[in-house]
């Protein structure tokens, strides 16, 4: 009995760890999706060092030496660590700091910002809310029609192409590209 427990136990913990930062299928019938951070020895498995550094300890990946600063692909930028939707490279611009850069988010509601005082000067901190991941800063001094610069980790993201949104689990996305054709 005792063995029967412990292998549904691990085969549980098993089958949770393997869909870790994809979406995973919610509680409504609307496919909604329910997004959440993994334990922290999957985290340190799963995450490259810069990746664990830049989200759980609040890192900076080099600028300009980085997989989005310079990526001008369609579709969406979602949490490395739980695959919650964050960002659209409708909404990315160049602006010259060498991170990825949004004038907007995709969706606002996956945001949390935070008072950040390091550095001998405040900054608004931004990070994923349901991961929990630090993603970078938000400045006051980005592009019309927001005035916001969101200047982003690449590390703490993870691209989806918009070819692949819906076989990732972020089809109702597309309408977001609807009219780029």
């Amino acid at each position: 009995m005792t063995h029967d427990l412990l292998a549904c136990l691990l085969l549980a913990a098993v089958a949770a760890s393997a869909t870790a930062g994809e979406p995973r299928a919610g509680a409504s019938e609307e496919g909604d999706q329910v997004y959440a951070r993994p334990d922290d020895s999957e985290l340190r498995e799963r995450l490259t060092p810069m990746q664990y550094r830049v989200t759980q300890e609040d890192g900076t990946e080099p600028p300009f030496r980085n997989a989005y600063w310079d990526h001008h692909e369609e579709g969406i930028y979602v949490d490395v660590v739980s695959g919650e939707p964050l960002f659209s490279s409708r909404e990315k611009f160049d602006s010259g700091t060498g991170w990825p850069s949004f004038w907007a988010p995709l969706e606002k509601a996956n945001l949390v910002e935070r008072e950040d005082r390091k550095l001998f000067m405040v900054r608004t901190e931004v990070r994923s809310k349901h991961g929990d991941s630090h993603l970078g800063h938000v400045f006051p001094d980005g592009p019309e029609p927001t005035g916001l610069r969101y200047c982003i980790n690449s590390a703490a993201l993870r691209f989806i192409p918009r070819q692949r949104l819906a076989e990732e689990g972020y089809g109702r996305y597309l309408e977001h590209f609807e009219g780029d054709d």
